[in-house]
């Protein structure tokens, strides 16, 4: 049996038939990874208040602030029913009523690799337009803003979209001409940045509906969530794909959308790695990594007091390095202990985590 894949309509065979790109998991038309929100390798679940600009939250979304401590982000904050066919959501909520300054900022950030968008000609006379739709509900109601930039922040379209009823499910759709000019990224760096606006300063605003040479992060006057005390913004099925329409949500398999964000961060906890002495005062772990990251990670490694054979540790943390610059697929740990001469064994609390993020 034959077939055509097409990233818009999904697969077609020979006998006519059609598995729909929403269904299918060759669909490959979302370029969010994780829009339904479903995975936080992070925090599994629990609350987290940011204090640092860039900070991530749930995988593959992060926040760019200039205050900290402003408002909370939580995977099904509230508790509250998703949109029909979603399980999950990202829940901000504002932890106080915040006077947005002309130079600060507070958003809801996912960064695209520029290899997922480089079918969009962006930058050229031949540029795709783009639309963006997600499900988002609020306690406030009006005019939000938000943008969409360039890896490198100096070319931007600020644009708006209105949520009229509180506390409310409603879809929004935001349609963009691609931009005939502009550098756009298309190797494993950011390609493009979609930022949504939870209170944005004057400085950083700018006219929604049009592109422009500078680094905006929001529409000109938007609504502001960390402006009101106890404020919610949550947030399920973001999308961004090729094309003037809307579609409906693409739903990759869960195992296929863990991979697509482990290729920027991935994290063991409760694991067991043999570990091998290297001499008397230090032995070395090896965790393997898989899917193959996007650039060489950062890695945070951390163990126990005493491990798994009632070894005293001198200190409880390692550093951790590449086996091979060339080879992703594998690293090593090394920590510090207070003599070893046998093989070993973290506990089952040590942990390593690895960050390739944008």
């Amino acid at each position: 049996m034959s077939m055509i894949l097409d990233g818009s309509n999904g697969v077609t065979f020979n006998d006519s038939s059609l598995q729909g790109a929403a269904a299918s998991p060759f669909g490959l038309k979302n370029r969010i990874i994780n829009g339904d929100m479903r995975i936080d390798q992070r925090n599994a679940g629990a609350s987290l208040t940011p204090t640092t600009d860039g900070q991530y939250t749930l995988d593959r979304f992060q926040v760019y602030i200039s205050q900290s401590s402003k408002f909370s982000v939580q995977q099904n904050a509230g508790s509250v029913t998703p949109p029909a066919g979603f399980n999950y959501y990202a829940g901000i909520t504002s932890l106080s009523a915040y006077t947005v300054g002309s130079s600060d900022y507070f958003c809801f950030v996912q960064n695209i690799e520029g290899y997922n968008i480089g079918d969009f000609a962006w930058g050229t006379a031949s540029a795709k337009t783009i639309t963006i739709s997600f499900w988002v509900r609020s306690s406030l109601t009006g005019t939000f803003g938000g943008s969409i930039r360039n890896g490198a922040a100096n070319y931007s379209y600020p644009f708006t979209y209105s949520i009229s009823s509180a506390n409310t499910w409603e879809q929004k759709t935001v349609t963009i001409a691609g931009p005939t000019s502009g550098t756009w990224t298309t190797v494993n760096t950011s390609g493009l940045q979609l930022i949504l606006g939870l209170g944005v300063g004057s400085t950083n605003s700018g006219t929604a509906g049009a592109w422009t040479g500078s680094s905006v992060l929001s529409a000109t006057s938007a609504t502001s969530v960390v402006g009101t005390n106890g404020a919610t913004f949550y947030i399920t099925g973001v999308q961004l794909e090729v094309g003037s329409t809307a579609t409906p949500f693409e739903r990759r398999l869960y195992g296929n959308e863990l991979a697509n964000c482990q290729r920027y961060f991935q994290k063991y906890g409760d694991y067991e790695a043999v570990g091998v002495a290297k001499d008397t005062t230090a032995a070395i772990f090896s965790y393997p990594l898989f899917p193959t990251m996007r650039a060489a990670p950062t890695l945070t490694f951390s163990c126990p007091a005493v491990d798994r054979v009632g070894v005293a540790l001198t200190s409880t943390t390692g550093s951790g390095t590449l086996f091979s610059a060339d080879n992703m697929a594998g690293t090593y740990a090394t920590v510090t202990m207070s003599g070893m001469g046998q093989p070993c064994y973290p506990a089952s609390s040590s942990s390593l985590t690895a960050s390739a993020e944008l």
